[in-house]
């Protein structure tokens, strides 16, 4: 039994649920049970966001931590111990540089909501992004929204994910900066701000070593975490970048991966 992991962090999405969304809950809820007993923390560490993080726990969220919005949206527990903000003029360039290319579909995302705006994404999109923001509102202008705003999320067409991605690093540079997980999916997020800043901020608040925590991801956007923490696994279905970067494979998402590594790592 390793008890010296005191710090389990897992992304969400192609990592901790299945494609259909779901997880075995009983057998997680044992390995939970044995977490708090030798005191190792649980981390949902994820580019969405935090309500719809917390949805997936309806037992436990409050005893859990979250790393949400790719670390622009940090909570301990039930206290919000960092939240990003991205000035107003930076939030007015990102919009202007989006209107310039129709087929991308944005998100604003804030500290109370996400928002789309009318006449830019359809209702489909709209639908489908409710998903993964289970706040989420139209709005009649994104440069009108009153929040805190921590990061966006465009959309583009999914062969042309890196094209946006380098275009995205060239025209914001030093404003935001892009992360992605593929599939056409992109974070605009304010420099500096990744999952592994969200887990620094954790581990400096509990100390923790980073050798004391282990991570377990898919993405690009998990590439930090998994080099900031001492255990680090990729998921057997993650790109040929993420295996490279992790000290372990595990198996996949939709073979309980997580739950089977931490099975082990727990000495369940």
């Amino acid at each position: 039994m390793k008890h010296d992991i005191r710090l389990v962090a897992v992304d969400v999405d192609g990592t901790f649920v299945r494609s259909d969304y779901t997880y075995d809950v009983p057998r997680f809820q044992r390995i939970f049970a044995r977490m708090k007993e030798i005191n190792c923390r649980f981390v949902v560490a994820s580019g969405n966001q935090y309500y719809q993080l917390r949805d997936l726990f309806p037992e436990c969220h409050e005893e859990m931590s979250f790393v949400a919005e790719n670390g622009a949206f940090v909570k301990d527990r039930r206290e919000l111990i960092f939240a990003a903000s991205m000035s107003k003029e930076t939030v007015d360039s990102v919009i202007d540089v989006c209107m310039e290319y129709p087929e991308i579909q944005n998100v604003l995302c804030g500290v109370e909501s996400a928002y789309c705006e009318r006449g830019t994404v359809s209702q489909a999109f709209f639908d489908l992004t409710s998903i993964y923001y289970h706040r989420l509102q139209w709005v009649d202008d994104l440069k009108e929204v009153k929040d805190q705003i921590l990061k966006f999320a465009p959309t583009v067409p999914e062969e042309k994910t890196y094209k946006y991605y380098d275009m995205f690093r060239e025209r914001l540079c030093g404003k935001v900066e892009p992360t992605t997980s593929g599939h056409g999916s992109i974070d605009l997020i304010v420099p500096g701000c990744h999952k592994a800043s969200g887990l620094k901020r954790l581990t400096e608040r509990w100390g923790i070593r980073p050798e004391q925590c282990a991570a377990f991801g898919d993405g690009g956007n998990d590439i930090e975490m998994l080099r900031f923490c001492g255990q680090s696994y990729a998921m057997s279905n993650a790109p040929q970048n993420v295996k490279d970067t992790a000290k372990y494979i595990c198996l996949s998402n939709e073979e309980d991966g997580v739950l089977v590594a931490l099975e082990t790592l727990m000495g369940l």
